[in-house]
């Protein structure tokens, strides 16, 4: 029967093998998308889709929809209520 410091040195052994083998496939993976990019002239849009990426990165703000007539402050109605907000109808702070 193997004792427990035997099965942690092969743990480690093991887990060193696996860094090592992630290590050099990972390198070969690189080495296999440049070739591919050059061969086919890609660019980042190409492979990962710059479109969509563009699409969700230009958000335009929303619009208020209450307004604190006392600050003038403004909520869009997402996220955390405000305080001034708390507790009240929100009929009364429409814009």
């Amino acid at each position: 029967m193997t004792t427990l410091k035997e099965l942690v040195a092969q743990k480690e052994a093991l887990e060193a093998q696996i860094a090592q083998a992630i290590k050099s496939e990972k390198k070969e993976a690189v080495s296999k998308v440049k070739e591919l990019i050059a061969e086919f002239s890609l660019n980042e849009s190409d492979v990962f889709g710059g479109e969509k990426r563009a699409k969700f990165a230009s958000k335009k703000p929303v619009d208020a929809k209450y307004r604190d007539p006392a600050t003038g402050q403004s909520w869009s109605g997402r996220g955390r209520t405000p305080r001034w907000m708390e507790g009240k109808d929100r009929a009364q702070f429409e814009i």
